[in-house]
């Protein structure tokens, strides 16, 4: 249950200002630009013209989301991404705890003096937030924001609700967090999707546009990754992939290509732990994926440089990506005698 006084601080927010900035996170995933959809839906039906803003761009079978093209990417138009946030009367953050979570344009964000509000589920939310609405026990940021929005609804009965744009992208960002409805669901989050459904979000359509419109580049490159490059480390029941650059121009990569591939190693019997270290410009970008006690986030805190929930984390590491399975395993040695 969310604070009624942060939802009418909240309220009061969306009421007075009307230059409103959505930020998203790196690499900005389903539940990024969901989150950033379904709010942006929300608050134009409600009167305001916001502008989403995200540090790197989404990868392409997003873009049903995005159908105007409007999101800004920072990477790639620093000017205007930059004026958006320093015109912005009201920062609202979506999907990330901390503005050092979104690089560069976390700095500029911080110049701001616009109030700013975090809608997020990871652990540990920074307490520089004017109001902060977080809650680690739902499945996704979209869960979050949907019950932001009726929660709202149910105090303000005036306030418009979310178009079928918005629904689908609220149920998009729910679908894809929880790797279509098999990890962090709660009971709540089958009955929003239901309810999502019942509105006529359509189920089939979301699924065909995110997991049936990769490239054949980038399933070619899923089979190389599993049958050549995936190892197992049966000392840790763990398993490890590598995607370098090399791999990375030999199959013409484009960002959202390694999307899922981090949880294929836990399909695997008795794998408790899974890796993906994916080369970037100057370091090395780390997912963690894991099954029951086994807390990633805690792991990713200690050796990579990161965090996020117990059982799926990210982190970065900046040693040359030949180190990097040596180093992953010694991790886990250490990690081991610490529990």
């Amino acid at each position: 249950m969310i604070e009624r006084v942060k939802l009418e601080k909240f309220f009061s927010y969306i009421s007075k200002f009307r230059k409103v900035v959505l930020l998203g996170h790196v690499n900005p995933d389903g539940d990024s630009v969901g989150s950033l959809a379904g709010m942006a839906d929300f608050l134009t039906n409600n009167g305001i013209e916001p502008v989403c803003v995200v540090p790197s761009a989404y990868p392409g079978f997003l873009s049903f989301l995005d159908k105007n093209g409007k999101i800004l990417v920072y990477g790639a138009d620093k000017d205007s991404a930059t004026g958006a946030v320093e015109s912005a009367e009201l920062i609202i953050c979506l999907d990330f705890n901390s503005l050092s979570r979104i690089d560069e344009l976390g700095e500029v964000t911080g110049r701001s003096r616009a109030p700013k509000i975090l809608i997020d589920h990871h652990l540990y939310p920074d307490p520089l937030f004017d109001v902060i609405i977080s809650d680690t026990e739902v499945s996704s940021t979209c869960e979050l924001a949907y019950i932001v929005i009726e929660e709202l609804r149910k105090i303000h009965p005036d306030l418009a609700p979310l178009s079928h744009d918005g629904q689908t992208a609220i149920y998009t960002g729910i679908m894809t967090d929880t790797n279509n409805f098999s990890n962090s669901v709660r009971p709540a989050t089958f009955r929003i999707a239901s309810e999502l459904m019942e509105h006529g979000v359509d189920k089939t359509a979301v699924q065909q546009l995110v997991f049936g419109g990769f490239s054949e580049d980038r399933m070619r490159l899923l089979g190389y990754m599993l049958y050549e490059n995936m190892k197992i480390i049966p000392e840790y029941n763990a398993t490890v992939m590598l995607l370098s650059k090399e791999v990375k121009d030999k199959f013409h990569y484009n960002t959202g290509d390694s999307e899922g591939f981090v949880n294929m190693g836990l399909n695997i019997k008795g794998i408790v732990v899974a890796a993906l270290f994916t080369e970037d410009n100057g370091f090395i970008r780390v997912s963690l994926r894991s099954k029951g006690d086994f807390s990633v986030n805690e792991l990713a805190k200690r050796y990579f440089n990161g965090g996020g929930h117990k059982n799926a984390s990210g982190g970065r590491l900046y040693i040359p990506i030949s180190e990097v399975e040596r180093y992953y395993a010694d991790a886990l040695e250490k990690y081991r005698h610490t529990i």
